[in-house]
C-alpha cells in the first residue's frame, strides 16, 4: 500500500443503536471495497461523544473527488439516520512518519 495523498473523515452523530450501525457498516463495506483509490477505510466510534465517523485513506486528489461527488458519499447521512449534518474535514498529506 502507498501513503495516502488524501484523508477524509466523516464523523456525526446516529439515531441508531451500535448494533444497528454495525449492521449498516457490514451492508455498505461492498461499495466501499469497490472504490478506486480508497486504500483503507476506519470505522470508527468515540464513547466519550457518542459520535460515530469514517476516516478514508485516498491514493490521490481524483479518487477523493471523484467520491466526493458520488451517489454513495451523498447516501452516509440517511443510511445512518446522522442527527444533523456529518462534520466533513479533509487534508491533503504533506509527510508520513513511515512508508506503508
Amino acid at each position: 500500500m502507498q501513503n495516502p495523498a488524501v484523508i477524509l473523515l466523516v464523523r456525526f452523530r446516529s439515531a441508531l443503536s451500535m448494533d444497528e450501525v454495525k449492521r449498516i457498516m457490514v451492508e455498505r463495506e461492498p461499495e466501499f471495497r469497490a472504490l478506486t483509490g480508497l486504500t483503507q477505510k476506519y470505522y470508527l466510534h468515540s464513547p466519550a461523544t457518542g459520535d460515530v465517523a469514517g476516516l478514508y485513506l485516498w491514493e490521490s486528489s481524483e479518487a477523493f473527488t471523484d467520491y466526493r461527488d458520488s451517489e454513495l458519499r451523498a447516501t452516509i447521512a440517511k443510511a445512518y439516520q446522522a442527527e444533523g449534518e456529518p462534520r466533513i474535514e479533509v487534508y491533503d498529506v504533506i509527510s508520513t512518519l513511515r512508508d506503508v
